[in-house]
């Protein structure tokens, strides 16, 4: 178990891609049944770091801790089986699959039917639409209703922590605005996540505490509330 609620704690990262050096010591840390928003520019690191978290990258430094057990370096696949599941940008879904088999494709390494069966459950009771299309072919959804069922795929798991990158981006706004509900929908229910937003005002709207990158580095952190109202961050990140 991890101490003090502590699930997820990145230490020092710094990681890239190939001679390129994208984090240069970035750390970042969730408790249980938290929101925590991570923004920045373009370019800031945020996507680098989730992929890192997950094992998409290997760091070159520094230390991945999750849930009181150091994972990092491990494979994706590795850290999925220990309650960390990743959302990736761009509404990745299965296109010539139903809303079913894409939602079961993300339970593959659930083995009791029975469990499968809860997790459909808890996931429609979220995400109504989904248990009204569940025939429909994932590809000839609108974009936020493929996003949906990329997240809503993500909980098959039942994951201990959720991490989201860009879930509203490319979105129009009426969904940016459903995507944000269902977050905070979702905490309330008694998930974990962090989510990269480019949106950052919205981000740190719904955030128990945030996170600002810049060029692969902390620059700033606290509340979400803390974050929105100060005058520094308003001006850098919050065009105001």
């Amino acid at each position: 178990m991890a101490v003090d609620g502590l699930l997820l704690q990145a230490d020092g990262i710094h990681a890239g891609y190939g001679k390129l050096e994208i984090l240069h010591g970035v750390s970042l840390e969730v408790r249980r049944q938290e929101l925590v928003s991570v923004i920045g520019p373009n370019g800031a690191g945020k996507s680098t770091a989730f992929k890192t978290i997950i094992g998409l990258l290997r760091p070159r430094s520094g230390r991945i801790l999750f849930d009181g057990r150091e994972i990092t370096g491990l494979r994706p696949d590795q850290v999925l089986r220990l309650g960390l599941a990743y959302v990736p940008q761009g509404r990745i879904v299965f296109p010539q699959m139903t809303v079913l088999e894409n939602l079961e494709m993300g339970g593959y390494i659930e083995r009791d039917p029975a469990r499968v069966r809860e997790a459909l459950e808890r996931v429609y009771a979220l995400f109504p639409i989904l248990a009204e299309r569940t025939r429909q072919k994932a590809g000839t959804m609108s974009g936020g209703e493929q996003q949906m069922v990329a997240i809503a795929r993500a909980l098959m798991t039942t994951p201990k922590l959720i991490l989201l990158d860009e879930p509203s981006l490319g979105l129009s706004p009426k969904f940016v605005t459903l995507i944000f509900e269902k977050l905070v929908e979702m905490k309330r229910a008694g998930y974990t996540m962090m989510v990269v937003e480019q949106n950052a005002a919205k981000a740190l709207s719904v955030a128990d505490r945030g996170y600002v990158l810049e060029l692969g580095q902390n620059r700033f952190e606290g509340t979400g509330q803390l974050l929105l109202t100060d005058p520094e961050v308003k001006r850098l990140y919050l065009g105001g």
